[in-house]
């Protein structure tokens, strides 16, 4: 096995009793001593803190770099106003998704952030851009963190003031301690928050002085699951691969009308034939939530069914678990479209099925500042 990397925040994740876990070929905390069911309270409550430097960073430079981009991604990139950011989607010749990504107008610049697991696969793709004239840059020597939470606007205000001005998905940057940071009003927990790109010398010492504050908790993966699940944000790997389409995943809404059928930009990336037929007829298989009977959840793996016995499997659990803020087991699930919230399927569990209601999602409303 290849060796595990590191975030420059290891030995402060050690020092503050974190459970080390390989992820994606990082060496990560899953939690701390306060526990995955606290953690995730706390975010909903307050701040979170979660190291995210295994992400991928990506900057994208050259003449016309956001059209080139939508060569690859199906997402209105040229359109996209500086200081401004958005999440698309790498697709395939066969119309799945490679990857999800967050990509951001720098001015004279594109900046992306794609995922750990999927880092090197995605610059290597984005190196066919090269052929278009763009520079494909690798950020490597930044930490990333995120700070989530209704109270992580006034925690980080303190530290940077003039972030409380930015909205939902605003990009900016910020002088700290002779550092310029690099800051997003992004997260992936469904909590107004920021994402922060640091200067590697200065990432111990930023974590620290967000640590400092009172409102602030170090939070690792297992609560950053359980927050995203219960947001309805889907994860790669688990509710979208390069077997599903984004009609399937649920993720129709990140291609904009000007690059569907008709639009002024149709097409031109990956797979779009198969993408656009398939959002033009309406897909017929589409990501849904899920809401157990009684406490017990239901995880990855799990066969869904129509009927309580016999029949075929008509789905499979992607993202399952316990949702903290919801107070019961929730989980999502690719299944035939025709099926509506409160509609009951089964759930097999241990050789018996349990009845399983469809539900809209998000299960936890955002507090995203708009």
């Amino acid at each position: 096995m290849a060796e595990l990397k590191r975030t420059p925040l290891y030995d402060l994740h050690v020092a503050l009793g974190a459970k080390m876990v390989p992820f994606a070929g990082w060496e990560m905390p899953v939690q701390y001593p306060m526990g995955v069911l606290n953690e995730h309270l706390h975010t909903r409550a307050h701040a979170g803190l979660f190291d995210v430097s295994h992400m991928g960073q990506v900057i994208l430079r050259g003449p016309d770099a956001a059209r080139a981009l939508e060569t690859l991604v199906p997402a209105d990139v040229v359109g996209l106003a500086a200081g401004r950011q958005r999440y698309g989607l790498f697709t395939a010749p066969d119309g799945g998704i490679l990857d999800d990504l967050m990509f951001a107008n720098k001015g004279d610049h594109l900046y992306l952030v794609v995922n750990a697991a999927c880092a090197e696969q995605d610059i290597a793709h984005l190196r066919r851009l090269e052929a278009l004239g763009i520079e494909v840059l690798p950020v490597t020597d930044r930490a990333l963190l995120a700070l989530q939470g209704p109270e992580a606007e006034a925690v980080l205000a303190r530290l940077l003031p003039g972030v409380g001005a930015m909205r939902f998905m605003d990009v900016a940057e910020f002088d700290w301690r002779g550092g310029r940071l690099w800051v997003s009003r992004s997260g992936y927990t469904g909590e107004d928050g920021f994402e922060i790109a640091v200067p590697q010398g200065l990432a111990v010492e930023l974590a620290q002085a967000l640590l400092d504050q009172p409102e602030v908790a170090p939070i690792g993966l297992g609560a950053r699951d359980s927050l995203r699940l219960e947001a309805g944000l889907p994860l790669y790997g688990h509710d979208m691969d390069a077997a599903t389409t984004p009609g399937a995943a649920g993720l129709g809404r990140s291609i904009p009308k000007l690059r569907r059928q008709g639009g002024a930009r149709a097409g031109g990336f990956p797979g779009a034939d198969t993408v656009l037929a398939e959002l033009a007829a309406g897909p017929t298989r589409v990501r849904m939530g899920l809401r157990p009977e009684g406490r017990a959840p239901i995880r990855d793996g799990v066969e869904i069914f129509a009927a309580p016995e016999g029949g075929a499997a008509i789905g499979t659990v992607c993202s399952g678990g316990f949702g903290p803020s919801v107070g019961g087991p929730i989980a999502m699930a690719i299944l035939p479209s025709d099926l509506a919230p409160g509609a009951t399927v089964w759930a097999e569990l241990r050789g018996r099925r349990i009845p399983v209601a469809i539900a809209a999602l998000p299960f936890h409303q955002p507090g995203y500042k708009r």
